[in-house]
């Protein structure tokens, strides 16, 4: 098990596996590092030094009252890229980990950056506003906090059918998959998991998005009933300087899990390329 402890005593659980060009895998919520697994073993066996996280509050990390924030999640990620002096890096960020890795950008700069792939991300802004119309209303964010406070356990549990898309006539539904995604949930902290709803919802990373100036995979599937691709996807797409964007037809806001191996060629051939 390892651990660094960041300059606020907080330890953060990662994993390291495999040697060559390193690929930092940032997770959603309210999952962990081994939301990546299928990418990992993969890119691994492909000759590559593969990198998850654990997010503050989340998995095996420490559960902390405070710094559940953006700010401080991407000084985190910094700490963890220093601490094991990473250049030449594949950043990879799904849903809240795709904020987290645009805010990286963003605040600590491109230098020691490859590439970078936002999956189903969450920039450049969730939340539906006059300038936003395509994004989601409040009501629905107040509706994941309720949820998260009054039963977190059954709450994570349900959110698995439209996370897979598993609530879509014809899905075949694997509760091994939903099993992993709540106890991946379960072993993460309320306070953080709760603090963190915001950070997905409300944050606004259009100007981080603005400064990626690596080649940049933008992968999304069409069917996204978390992160509808409307407000992410495709405006990220327009926003990242020369971004090439990926459709998945049909494709939930799951697709590493329910797509694994089409995902996995398609970012082996982006790093390659």
């Amino acid at each position: 098990m390892a651990f660094i402890t960041t300059k606020d005593g907080t330890k953060i659980f990662y994993k390291d596996w495999g040697k060559g060009q390193s690929v930092l895998f940032s997770h959603g919520w309210p999952l962990t590092g081994d939301a990546w697994d299928g990418q990992m073993q993969f890119l691994g066996s492909q000759g590559y030094r593969v990198i998850a996280h654990d997010r503050r509050s989340h998995g095996r990390s420490d559960q902390t009252w405070d710094g559940n924030n953006m700010d401080q999640y991407a000084d985190d990620l910094a700490e963890l890229i220093e601490f094991l002096d990473l250049k030449d890096l594949v950043m990879v960020g799904h849903s809240t980990g795709g904020g987290e890795v645009a805010h990286y950008l963003g605040r600590h700069g491109t230098g020691r950056v490859a590439k970078v792939v936002l999956l189903g991300a969450v920039p450049p802004l969730m939340l539906k506003t006059a300038a936003n119309p395509e994004g989601t209303p409040i009501e629905a964010f107040d509706g994941i906090r309720k949820g998260v406070f009054d039963d977190r356990s059954q709450f994570y549990k349900d959110l698995t059918l439209p996370f897979y898309g598993y609530n879509r006539p014809g899905a075949k539904i694997s509760e091994g998959v939903r099993e992993s995604f709540w106890l991946q949930g379960m072993m993460g902290g309320i306070k953080g998991q709760y603090d963190c709803i915001h950070e997905f919802s409300e944050v606004d990373y259009t100007e981080d998005l603005k400064k990626i100036d690596k080649p940049t995979l933008i992968a999304h599937g069409d069917d996204d009933q978390i992160v509808p691709i409307g407000a992410a996807g495709l405006k990220s797409a327009k926003i990242v300087p020369g971004a090439q964007l990926k459709v998945y037809p049909g494709a939930p806001h799951g697709l590493a899990t329910t797509h694994q191996d089409q995902f996995n060629a398609d970012l082996l051939a982006f790093i390659k390329g």
